[in-house]
């Protein structure tokens, strides 16, 4: 749920490239060099284990990885390995927001307390002033309920159960954050008032709207909300976090709190299919995909639409996705082309790691595949 930070630690092994038969594969133009050379770059990163999803035009889908899913048993990572995504969940909860828009059955313009009458009014947040744009956008000026005295310890919350409302009850009693000129201010509250706003729209929470607009039409079976379950779907990519100067397995964890801001769990290939359906207009209307891609500065050099953080990594090469950081060890990268023609999804079973690193071999993998 966090955005991405760090670098650093541990040990990676390369396993084999595994290929996904697709329609767009098998011509004789394909060329699995860049990924290989992803590949290879991945193993120095610092990861315990990485799994590593490419589409192209040539190539098809691909799926890959580095090192080990599980190092108590020393199982390798083969690519199709469950995960937490954490944050890269908001671009999938952004999504069922902007078809109810397209509806008609709300306006990203609503104000919170249309929807939710009373909820936020307090001396210093007013839901009369805070549009659901500006929650999907991190520019509504709530802080993140993460950053109060309950949630120093991570593994305090660890096998407990939480609702939205809670996390933004807890939110409300915390000072305003600092924000960019924007106004922007990354918050995870933003996204369970949003989760709040869905259940009071449709009736159902926000599990079963993601189920049914968008796993099942896309017949994502790798992709489920996980409720109060710790586990994850086998196989699994294990998470793991450095504590006390050792690497400690923290893959079990209830992660109801994080709600929309980031309760996902699904496979590199599963958010390779959303992702590249989403940019192709499955899911989302010409109107609302373009209601997405209106970026703000977030204040560090990057800019953020709705649920989407825009890159730049070379001149006039625009790319598109969402990070993400989990307590139990997992991260996520991921990036689609403008053309929706290229993408690249990483799981990550590591707390630390050399992010700089990683991100560079990705934003090369997407300039080569072919």
């Amino acid at each position: 749920m966090r955005r991405r930070r760090t670098f650093v630690a541990a040990l990676v092994v390369m396993t084999s490239l595994v290929t996904v038969p697709s329609a767009l594969a098998g011509t004789s133009r394909c060329d699995t060099d860049p990924i290989r050379t992803a590949l290879e770059g991945l193993r120095h990163v610092g990861a315990t284990g990485i799994t590593v999803t490419a589409k192209s035009p040539h190539c098809g889908v691909r799926n890959s990885g580095v090192g080990l899913a599980d190092l108590r048993t020393g199982r390798k990572v083969v690519g199709d390995e469950h995960g937490r995504i954490a944050s890269n969940t908001k671009t999938w909860v952004a999504t069922v927001v902007l078809q109810l828009a397209g509806e008609g059955r709300l306006k990203l313009d609503d104000t919170v307390d249309r929807h939710l009458p009373g909820l936020i009014r307090t001396k210093r947040y007013d839901g009369r002033k805070i549009t659901i744009r500006r929650l999907l956008q991190h520019t509504s000026g709530l802080p993140d309920y993460m950053d109060g005295p309950g949630w120093e310890d991570e593994d305090d919350h660890r096998w407990d159960h939480s609702t939205p409302l809670e996390t933004v009850e807890q939110a409300l009693r915390l000072p305003p954050p600092d924000r960019a000129p924007s106004g922007f201010s990354y918050s995870n509250t933003n996204y369970n008032v949003i989760s709040l706003i869905v259940a009071q729209v449709t009736g159902h929470g926000i599990g079963t709207e993601l189920k049914r607009r968008i796993i099942t039409p896309l017949g994502l079976r790798h992709t489920s909300w996980p409720g109060d379950r710790t586990t994850l779907p086998k196989p699994e990519l294990r998470g793991y976090a450095e504590r006390d100067g050792k690497l400690a397995d923290r893959t079990e964890w209830n992660v109801s709190g994080a709600d929309a801001s980031g309760a996902l769990v699904s496979t590199g290939p599963d958010v390779t299919a959303f992702w590249t359906a989403l940019w192709s207009g499955k899911l989302l209307a010409p109107a609302q995909l373009a209601e997405m891609k209106r970026t703000v500065p977030d204040g560090e050099g990057g800019r953020y639409g709705l649920a989407l953080e825009r890159y730049e990594t070379a001149p006039g090469f625009v790319t598109w996705g969402h990070s993400g950081s989990m307590e139990s060890g997992h991260k996520l990268r991921n990036a689609v082309t403008e053309d929706g023609r290229h993408a690249v999804t990483l799981l990550i079973g590591s707390e630390t790691f050399n992010e700089p690193k990683l991100d560079r071999i990705v934003a090369t993998l997407l300039r080569t595949l072919r």
